[in-house]
Parts: structure tokens; C-alpha cells; sequence
């Protein structure tokens, strides 16, 4: 393993090293701490909000443009990359990063020590005529060769082996974590999008919250989450608690964590289907307004026409039609704060979505799990 440093699990923004590997004794152990998030809108949630938003005139149009963030990730990865694939089929990364500057400090925790790190990652695949999706999640804690990769402001960065995925986006941005994400599964990212702690919230409280049904009590102090099982309507601070927590429910690993922000993802999905956002112009603009505030885009995303463009692709795709996956991983019997590609497994998963084919039940069987499955319905 390198030497670069990363910090374990729980602790994104404190320092830590990969130091020699030790042999694991007895249960697995929790990670120490709760400081980070998870950053889950979906592509198609924060475009289809942006789309409804674009049908507004003069004003309106160029405040919500001026909003959009955006990176020329094409520029920096330059020519050497996977082929695009033909067809009408397309990949989305989206990314939450763990930045605490601003008033990200607040909602997240931690110290703002001007670094980010990607919290949540995955890849959307939308099949070829739009009415269907595979998402797939990577954990942060997922040891892997970083490649040599050039960022958005021309800096290049060394490769690096048995780092955590995560470190790809601190080390260069989008750029990297783009051609991270491409060196591991072959296939190219057409599009990026990465949103923020603020945004995330207040979008929750615009939508007038999320409903969702939990099986089991979920308590965790760290990420300020108490509920009782049973039906809830989440606002904005009681979603971001559910989307952060690993050690509230399951077995505290970021895996857990994963099966908890794909099941809201679902809801949120449904919610936004359901807001009569169409028949409440007030609501649509406020959506629409703390929408593109609150993701940054690939600059082919980079305005209020191409995502409405993109969003007009995106919004028949329900809940129903989300397969919703974790890449196949098994903990690292060194140090099982961290997990290892089972390599056989994730390549039938690229396969498939390289073929625009459904992911095969037995890419994810007998991978390892986080035990929160089925706890937020």
C-alpha cells in the first residue's frame, strides 16, 4: 500500500495514514467517528427541478444561469479515454464532496481545512430510450490505483496505489475522480454532477420534506438522527442525518450507510413526482433556484438549456425503474475499516451496463453489505 495519507472512515477532513497492514482480530471494528456526509440527489432529481425552473422568461432565466457551476472535465482528461458508447445510452457521475467551507462547515461538522473528498459516489447509467436506470454506488473506503491524472486548472498528479477512492477527488477535483471512476470500470462518464450539504437541505425543506417508513429505531448522536420506527416525514436536517448516519443502524461501515441513501434516494424520486410543483409557480422557482445553486456540473451541463435538455430525458425514469446496486466489494482482511474490489464480480457489472444490459443478480452476490438493507422503506 502507498503511504499516501487518508483518513479513516469515519474522520473525512482529519488526517490519518495507511501505515504497515496489520492482521485483523476478532469483529470487525466500528469506525471512530461520524464526522462526514453523504450527498445523495440524484442526476435526473436535481435536472428534473432545473428543467421546471428553465420555463421561466427574461430575469428569471439568467438568475438561475448565473447559479450553475460548472468544470471542463473534456479539457483536462484530454483524448485517452474509454470510447464513448453509441446508442442513447448515457453515464452519470454524480459526487457529494465533504467540503466544510462555508456554511457546509455547520451543517457538516469538522474542521474547514480547505480540502474535500468524495463522500458519495455513483455512477448513473440511463438506458438506451430513457426509461430506465442502473445506479451504482462505490464506497469511499474502497482501496484502489489512482492513475496519474491532469485536474481542471492543469496540474497533474502522480498516480498512486492501494489508496481510498475518496482521495482521488482531493487530490484533483473532478477531474480525477472522473478518470478514477473510468480507469476502474472502462466505461466513460458522459456527464458529472456534484452537489453540496446546503443545497441538499434546504431542497429537502422546499420539497416539504420526504416521507419515509424506518423498521427499526435509528439513534446516532453524531449525525443528530433520532427516530422511531415507523412513518416520518423528514425535513431537510433529519434527511441529511439519515444520508450520513453509519452508526445509528446496520453495522456502522460506509456500506450500511449506502443502503440507507439508496432507499431515500427512491423516496426523494417519488417525492419530487408528487409536489404539484407544476401547479404552485412559487414552489417551482424556489426549487429551481436552490437546484442549481447547489450542484456543479460538467461545463456541457454548464447552463439552464442543457440541462433542461438532459432533464427532458430523464424525467419518466420512477422509483420503480432504478436498479439500485453496490459495487462488489469484500472487507480487507488487513484492516476491515476498508474494502477491496472483488474484481470478477464488478467487470459483470461493467459489462452490462457497457452493453446497456441489466446488472446481472450474480455480479452482487454473496459481496459484502452494510446490514441496513430493508431498514428505510
Amino acid at each position: 500500500m502507498s503511504a499516501e495519507s487518508t483518513p479513516d472512515p469515519g474522520i473525512p477532513g482529519d488526517t490519518g495514514t495507511n501505515g504497515p497492514r496489520r492482521r485483523a482480530k476478532g469483529r470487525r471494528r466500528k469506525p471512530r467517528s461520524e464526522h462526514h456526509k453523504a450527498l445523495i440527489l440524484m442526476a435526473w432529481t436535481a435536472a428534473g427541478i432545473v428543467v421546471l425552473g428553465g420555463t421561466g422568461a427574461g430575469y428569471l432565466y439568467f438568475k438561475l444561469n448565473g447559479n450553475i457551476k460548472s468544470v471542463d472535465i473534456n479539457q483536462a482528461l484530454g483524448t485517452d479515454r474509454p470510447t464513448k458508447v453509441a446508442g442513447g445510452s448515457e453515464n452519470i457521475l454524480v459526487l457529494g464532496s465533504d467540503s466544510r467551507s462555508g456554511s457546509n462547515k455547520k451543517l457538516g461538522g469538522g474542521a474547514d481545512d480547505g480540502s474535500a473528498r468524495s463522500d458519495t459516489a455513483m455512477i448513473v447509467h440511463v438506458y438506451k430510450g430513457h426509461k430506465s436506470a442502473g445506479v451504482v454506488s462505490i464506497p469511499r473506503d474502497t482501496l484502489v490505483d489512482r492513475p496519474e491524472c491532469t485536474d481542471t486548472k492543469g496540474q497533474k498528479h502522480d498516480a498512486a496505489s492501494g489508496v481510498m477512492f475518496n482521495s482521488a477527488y482531493s487530490t484533483g477535483g473532478a477531474a480525477c475522480a472522473v478518470k478514477t471512476v473510468e480507469s476502474l470500470t472502462g466505461l466513460r462518464m458522459d456527464h458529472y454532477l456534484e452537489v453540496d450539504f446546503q443545497g441538499f437541505e434546504k431542497l429537502i425543506d422546499e420539497l416539504g420534506g420526504v416521507p419515509v417508513t424506518t423498521t427499526k429505531n435509528i439513534d446516532d448522536k453524531q449525525s443528530h438522527l433520532d427516530l422511531k420506527a415507523g412513518t416520518h416525514t423528514l425535513d431537510g436536517k433529519q434527511a441529511l442525518g439519515l444520508v450520513r448516519t453509519r452508526h445509528g443502524v446496520g453495522d456502522g461501515s460506509d456500506l450500511g450507510r449506502i443502503q440507507l441513501q439508496q432507499a431515500f434516494i427512491k423516496a426523494l424520486v417519488d417525492q419530487v413526482k408528487h409536489v404539484g410543483i407544476f401547479t404552485n409557480p412559487k414552489k417551482l422557482y424556489d426549487l429551481a433556484d436552490t437546484a442549481t445553486k447547489s450542484v456543479t456540473t460538467d461545463s456541457d451541463l454548464g447552463s439552464v438549456n442543457s440541462l433542461m435538455s438532459f432533464a427532458n430525458g430523464l424525467k419518466g425514469i420512477g422509483s420503480s425503474k432504478m436498479h439500485m446496486v453496490t459495487m462488489p466489494v469484500r472487507y480487507d482482511p488487513a484492516n476491515p475499516n476498508r474494502v477491496i474490489i472483488e474484481k470478477a464480480k464488478a467487470q459483470q457489472v461493467w459489462d452490462a451496463l457497457r452493453k446497456d444490459l441489466p446488472i446481472p443478480a450474480s455480479a452482487t452476490k454473496d459481496t459484502a453489505s452494510g446490514e441496513a438493507r430493508g431498514v428505510v422503506e
